[in-house]
């Protein structure tokens, strides 16, 4: 007796109103190339940011970018406005979530629990049931405000993890930089993946 394979939980990924567009773009379609099922949600600012940025100007737009075949099979959206959908409640299994980008003002908020909208609320149901949450911050300088909700948060059991790439393995374009972060977001919610490069690799002929 054969079994279907079992698909695995679903990834929330929230988009917020902080600079960084390319990384949720980039992240989306990594997770939807690992055939990772996405809850997906974009608040507001999101979207706002989204068309800024990258040009992207719609839920219709994003599934162009992506591609529609892996879209309509991966990826689920949810209405922030909405705290009564799934990522509302524990009971829904994820795999965790990612804020990416994730503003100053989500991470104050979810460091308070407020839960005024549902990436708000989903971050928190995910925090509570001991599942993985990380926040891909992007601002310059922090507050001491910021630090302190850097480190109410870590303490609860997130991981902030700042859109800050790095240099050493000598990028020439911007994708590279992108992947740089991605790549790392992707580590901490295990999905396996080849964005970007690892340290080392390339330089014995390793791929």
């Amino acid at each position: 007796m054969t079994h279907a394979p079992t698909v695995p939980r679903p990834i929330v990924l929230a988009v917020t109103g902080a600079s960084g567009a390319p990384y949720a773009v980039r992240l989306l379609r990594a997770l939807v190339g690992a055939e990772r099922p996405v809850w997906l949600i974009v608040s507001t600012h999101g979207f706002r940011l989204l068309e800024t940025e990258v040009g992207i100007a719609s839920l219709d737009a994003l599934r162009d970018e992506i591609g529609a075949e892996g879209w309509d099979r991966w990826v689920t959206v949810f209405d922030d406005r909405d705290r009564g959908a799934r990522p509302a409640s524990g009971s829904a299994r994820t795999a965790g979530m990612v804020i990416c980008p994730c503003s100053m003002g989500t991470l104050a908020a979810v460091s308070q629990g407020t839960s005024r909208s549902l990436v708000e609320r989903a971050a928190d149901v995910v925090l509570k049931e001991r599942r993985p949450l990380v926040l891909v911050t992007r601002e310059t300088p922090l507050s001491l405000v910021h630090l302190e909700n850097m480190t109410r948060v870590t303490r609860a059991g997130a991981v902030v993890l700042p859109a800050a790439p790095g240099f050493y393995h000598r990028p020439t374009r911007i994708e590279e930089l992108v992947d740089f972060v991605v790549a790392r977001v992707l580590d901490l919610l295990d999905v396996d993946h080849a964005v970007g490069r690892r340290w080392g690799e390339g330089e014995t002929g390793e791929e």
